[in-house]
């Protein structure tokens, strides 16, 4: 399952599960929360609710004076994030959902010098499942993975910090904001509606739910575990021979309009950002240039039509869609949105 030679984002990791130590050939190690000594895992445990104290309250200084000096000194990006994300939480409960210790003492730089990539693999309750922690350009120390809930508010979210350890005391290195619910719903109401889209031979819905569940179920991108790879390979097996080789700007799906205007779609995924009753569906349009506002929203009209009147089951299972024509090497794509009730 764990695949080793995989690298994840910046500072990447994660964990949904709990217990015992285990280590990767390097020296890497990972103690899981009912492995840790009790004074360690309280250490842990209480540098991750102040810190998640801190967002609910939208104090984003206090927050800086416990990061890493690599971030502190240019908060920016994160400070965005915590006012984002505070907004979302407020008057929330911060609860410990999980913590990790993941030890790079010994950890080596690569052959041109700069930090190694690192490793951690979790073994949990000794079987066969795991849990990889990814994290490339690592500088050699001692971190940790705190995984806390905000609850007590209609939508739930979860904030997931990579903490390290400096002059004895947890530091922040990395912030994880992260919904737990779209549309309503939890991840696990999303993965069963998947696997009942696929019984029932809606392909299409199936893969994109299946992509919804592995947003609020995984607190970050950058992440490996037994439970997510079973999630994968469900995806996988549900998906639409149309992407048997993925969507990209290499592979983009290509549908036709009635008047004949091929529309090529470099992704697709979901977006609960209007905060409906049923999550819409996000659509990448590939295009060489955006042009006119109003000749812009016609073509991005005209492509989300002709991807409903293709794939006409997601009229079922989304409120509506998203079409991004995107310019590929330029950051201004030009966005419209449109209930599937307004497609036509």
């Amino acid at each position: 399952m764990v695949r080793c030679g995989r690298v994840a984002g910046r500072w990447g990791a994660v964990a949904l599960a709990a217990a015992l130590v285990c280590g990767v050939a390097r020296g890497e190690t990972c103690t899981t929360q009912s492995a840790m000594t009790a004074s360690d895992r309280d250490a842990l445990v209480n540098a991750a609710r102040n810190m998640a104290g801190k967002v609910v309250a939208n104090d984003a200084a206090g927050l800086q004076t416990v990061t890493i000096a690599e971030y502190a000194k240019d908060f920016g990006a994160i400070q965005n994030a915590v006012a984002d994300a505070s907004s979302k939480v407020k008057g929330a409960t911060p609860t410990v959902e999980q913590v990790y210790l993941l030890d790079a003492s010994d950890l080596k730089p690569g052959t041109d010098g700069k930090p190694g990539n690192a490793q951690f693999l979790c073994t949990l309750n000794r079987s066969i499942a795991e849990t990889d922690f990814s994290i490339p350009s690592l500088p050699a120390g001692k971190y940790g993975f705190a995984i806390m809930e905000a609850r007590g508010i209609a939508a739930p979210w979860r904030l997931s910090f990579l903490v390290q350890q400096v002059q004895g005391q947890w530091q922040m290195a990395g912030f994880y904001p992260r919904p737990m619910t779209a549309a309503g719903h939890d991840g696990l109401w999303y993965w069963t509606e998947a696997r009942t889209m696929a019984k029932g031979k809606e392909q299409w819905n199936a893969w994109l739910y299946y992509q919804q569940a592995e947003a609020l179920l995984n607190p970050t991108e950058m992440i490996q575990s037994t439970h997510l790879e079973k999630l994968h390979d469900e995806r996988n097996a549900a998906a639409p021979p149309q992407l048997s080789s993925g969507i990209s700007v290499e592979t983009p799906l290509v549908v036709k309009g009635t008047d004949g205007a091929e529309y090529h779609f470099v992704g697709l995924g979901v977006d609960d950002s209007l905060s409906k009753e049923k999550v819409d569906v996000t659509a990448h349009l590939k295009v060489d240039q955006i042009g006119d506002p109003v000749v812009a929203r016609k073509r991005n009209v005209d492509a989300m039509s002709a991807l409903v009147a293709a794939y006409p089951e997601l009229r079922k299972a989304f409120h509506g869609v998203w079409v991004f024509a995107e310019v590929p090497g330029q950051n201004s794509p030009y966005a419209t949105e449109l209930a599937m009730s307004e497609i036509h």
